[in-house]
Parts: structure tokens; C-alpha cells; sequence
């Protein structure tokens, strides 16, 4: 019962980290590098709204995620969008912007373990003999209301839709009229929002530190990369195969085998199926 309910923790846990990422890429094809980066900002931004200005929660955590949804365009608008096609330079941009932002909180002395953010609720509850408190609860609900409100966006409002024409077919949207280059930066933002939301969802479990920013990014990758990059319900129902798997790691083999776990399936993912469990990428045998 213990590995049940928190391999659901753990891996509605990733599916959050992953989201802001598989939806950047599958719509702007862009791999943002920078996501580990927005994740921990958008913490600090709600940690110095709450403590230092002393805002109400919601309030700080409601700026915070616009202020991460504006980095997030700013960071198209300004950088991406002039290296947007360029595998590479892509990559290399997004990771010397999420570097940047991460170690220039580390130089601007946001280190240690003295920043934390206060959970939504207090207290906990017995699930079949196993205690869980109300915060991961919480947290479960907020992933699952999350992925639920993904799907009716993209497939019942018309921008989503457009969001969701870019993602399938670039060039037959741009000959129906839908600005690309708005809809990645549009992507971007959203993606900059949704890494907040993990980070306000996640954080209040532990400490903000800037390591976290590393840890977001290679668990958001290993998501994707075994849910088929572009496909964010595949990143969602990967976070589950790689939730449970850690958590299995962590009864039978100890708790430092959770990122060995996350690696491996990005090895074994490229070795025996590169395109992912959902991918559309094409396979070896169709590219030779």
C-alpha cells in the first residue's frame, strides 16, 4: 500500500516537473534548457514576495507565476526566437540562460537550506494504514485538475486548438494563418507558468535551493524522453512508469538510486525505442 500511494505522489510529482517542458517543445519544437531555472525562480520570487514584503500567500504565489509567464516570453522574444531551427544553438542558448539564472541567485546569496514555503494545509490522513498529509493530497489534486484542464484547453478554445495545430503540423498552420513565431512565444510562456505551478506545488515539501533547478531539469527530460518528446500526455504517463520505478528503487535498493533510475530510463528509452512511448519521431529502421 505504501509503494501504491506514493509511487502516485512521486509520479504525479514528475508529471508536474515535466508538463512545462513537453508542452514547449511539442509546440515550438524548442527544448527549453532553462526549465530547472524557471522552476526554482519562480520559488525564490514567492519566498521574497512572502518574506520579505510580506504579501499574502495567494497573492505572492499569483505574481510569482506572472512574473514567471513574462520571463518566460522575454526569454523567446529576446533570445530564442533568433536561434529557433538551430538544434543546437538552441539547446546551448536555453541552458546559458537557465545557468545564468541559477547561479546568479547562488551569487546573490540564495543558498543553504534556510528558504522554505509554507504548505497549503496542515495536519495528515491514514490511506489504508499509510499516513499521508494533506499537502501531497493536495498536490495530487492539483496535477490531476492540471492535466484535466491541458486537454479541455487545447481541444475546446480556440487558441489551444491553435496551439494544438502548430504542435501537430507547423507548416499547414502557417498556411491557415496562425502567426508561428506568437505561438512558441505564447508556448514559452505557458511553459514558464506551468514550471511555476510545480515549483509553488513542490517546494513547500522541502527547501528551496538552487541544486533543485539541476534535479527539475534532468527529471523533466527523462519524463519526456520516455514519453515521446512533443507528446505531453505521453510525458504524463511516463511520469507514472518512472514514479513507480523510483519508488520501487528506494524500498528495495535505497533512496540514492532515484536519479540512477530516471538515467537509465533515458538510455534504455534511446536504445530500444528513441522516438518514446508516444513519440512521433521517426525510428532507425525508417531513417535508413
Amino acid at each position: 500500500m505504501e509503494i501504491l500511494v506514493y509511487g502516485t505522489i512521486n509520479s504525479v510529482s514528475l508529471a508536474l516537473m515535466g508538463l512545462g517542458f513537453a508542452m514547449v517543445y511539442g509546440i515550438s519544437r524548442v527544448p527549453n534548457f532553462a526549465h530547472g531555472a524557471l522552476y526554482i525562480i519562480c520559488g525564490f520570487v514567492t519566498w521574497t514576495l512572502l518574506q520579505k514584503l510580506g504579501l499574502p500567500y495567494g497573492l505572492a504565489i499569483v505574481l510569482s507565476l506572472a512574473f514567471n509567464g513574462i520571463l518566460g516570453i522575454l526569454m523567446y522574444r529576446l533570445v530564442l526566437i533568433r536561434v529557433r531551427g538551430m538544434n543546437i544553438s538552441e539547446i546551448i542558448s536555453s541552458y546559458a540562460i537557465g545557468l545564468a539564472i541559477l547561479e546568479g541567485l547562488r551569487y546573490g546569496g540564495f543558498r543553504g537550506m534556510t528558504y522554505t514555503l509554507p504548505v497549503f494545509m496542515e495536519g495528515m490522513v491514514v490511506i489504508g494504514g499509510v499516513p499521508v498529509d494533506y499537502h501531497r493530497l493536495v498536490m495530487v489534486v492539483i496535477g490531476i485538475l492540471l492535466v484535466a484542464g491541458l486537454w479541455l484547453f487545447t481541444h475546446f478554445t480556440k487558441l489551444g486548438l491553435a496551439l494544438q495545430g502548430m504542435a501537430q503540423d507547423e507548416r499547414a498552420a502557417l498556411m491557415l494563418g496562425i502567426d508561428s513565431d506568437f505561438m512558441a512565444m505564447l508556448a514559452m510562456g505557458f511553459g514558464a507558468v506551468l514550471a511555476g505551478v510545480a515549483a509553488i506545488t513542490i517546494l513547500p515539501l522541502g527547501n528551496i535551493v538552487v541544486e533543485s533547478g539541476y534535479h527539475v531539469l534532468i527529471m523533466s527530460i527523462a519524463v519526456c524522453i520516455v514519453g515521446g518528446l512533443g507528446s505531453w500526455m505521453g510525458a504524463f504517463f511516463a511520469a507514472f512508469i518512472i514514479g513507480y520505478a523510483q519508488i520501487l528503487s528506494v524500498v528495495f535498493m535505497g533512496s540514492h538510486f532515484q536519479m540512477v533510475v530516471a538515467l537509465l530510463a533515458i538510455i534504455l528509452t534511446l536504445i530500444l525505442k528513441p522516438s518514446g512511448l508516444f513519440g512521433q519521431q521517426k525510428e532507425l529502421e525508417d531513417r535508413v
